[in-house]
């Protein structure tokens, strides 16, 4: 199971925005047949380069809806989320998953506003729900963004990614970051206690990663 983090097609002006031709087929066989594969992008990167997920089956996607977002556009909605879209290989009921829930199915006071009376009037009632205990984890996920504070230009929370390498990834198994930027899956898959191989080209966010890993190593056996 291998969280992966290629770039979006966007604007050609930022050097980080590159889709590296090619990185689906060769990281391949570095993936089991019982792995999985997550991607983040837009909608337009995934039709764009469809046919290079060949061989991959698309298993759900997953919306990941920030406080605020970015756009290269003005004359378009105003863009707040990303979608992670999940892949995998071979027979479904061999990919290891371990479905994540919450537990903020609780007991609650709902108002709400009713019909109108024949005097105009309206009536405001109320119900009370029952504890329903947990519930599976919803697909739009509402996490902060690393703004003002993010190490690299395409960070993403930990989080984020806690949940769906728990999800796809045992503990004890591998996650292959071939777009390791800032270290984030690495971190969160360490914590997570899970193996991580990490890949990144710009030696200047190879050494960053490097020191945050080691600040977060520092911090867990301090607990």
């Amino acid at each position: 199971p291998e969280p992966a983090r290629p770039r979006s097609l966007g604007s050609r002006s930022l050097q980080w925005d590159r889709w590296p031709e090619g990185w689906v087929n060769a990281i391949g066989p570095l993936i089991s047949q019982q792995g999985s594969l997550w991607c983040y992008g837009s909608l337009r990167m995934f039709m764009d380069r469809r046919e290079e997920f060949h061989g991959w089956k698309l298993a759900q996607d997953i919306v990941w809806r920030k406080q605020n977002g970015t756009t290269f556009h003005a004359d378009r909605f105003r863009r707040v989320h990303e979608q992670i879209a999940h892949f995998y290989r071979g027979n479904w009921r061999d990919v290891y998953r371990d479905v994540q829930t919450t537990a903020d199915a609780v007991a609650k006071t709902v108002t709400r506003g009713q019909s109108p009376a024949h005097t105009g009037q309206i009536r405001v009632g109320h119900y009370k729900s029952k504890k329903g205990g947990r519930r599976l984890m919803r697909s739009v996920l509402d996490v902060r963004n690393c703004h003002g504070r993010a190490i690299h230009p395409t960070e993403k929370p930990t989080q984020l990614i806690e949940p769906i390498i728990e999800y796809s990834c045992r503990k004890g198994g591998r996650v292959f970051v071939p777009f390791a930027g800032s270290g984030s899956e690495l971190e969160a898959a360490r914590e997570l206690g899970c193996h991580a191989i990490g890949f990144e080209i710009d030696p200047k966010y190879c050494e960053k990663a490097k020191r945050r890993l080691q600040r977060s190593r520092r911090s867990m056996f301090a607990r």
